[in-house]
């Protein structure tokens, strides 16, 4: 197409043809695996899971950077932490998630996965007994 600033990858080409994936998939893949993280609490941007559903990589813009080069994929990741929950242990769980699911779902190869703590989130008022 004219015009499309996407960034496409080429996997392994089948028999019956080739398959492309979109940096933007990458990326809400990335998206998704990160926010379903136990101690997220958003991305950055205040991006939530049911956000990135009804909008796609266009809420994602803050939160999440990757290249993608020879079949290698480097992520950036900038997330918001509940407030209790252990920094380090959460950004490991979420760069194990993120490259998890990245290889799992598309065949890519991740090279790093980079976490960035934006922020730690309070739990609203009325929402601590909902347990």
């Amino acid at each position: 197409m004219a015009g499309e600033a996407t960034h496409v990858n080429t996997l392994k080409a089948g028999e019956k043809g080739e398959v492309k994936i979109a940096d933007d998939v990458v990326a809400v893949i990335a998206g998704l695996a990160a926010s379903d993280v136990k101690g997220v609490a958003s991305l950055a941007g205040n991006t939530t899971r049911e956000l990135i559903g009804r909008t796609g990589f266009k809420s994602l813009n803050k939160a999440i950077r990757l290249t993608v080069e020879n079949g290698q994929v480097h992520v950036w990741l900038k997330v918001n932490i509940s407030y209790g929950y252990n920094v380090p242990e959460t950004s490991a769980a979420v760069q194990d998630r993120v490259a998890t699911a990245i290889e799992t779902m598309t065949g890519l190869t991740v090279s790093e996965v980079n976490v960035r703590v934006n922020s730690v989130v309070m739990e609203k008022a009325g929402t601590q007994n909902a347990q």
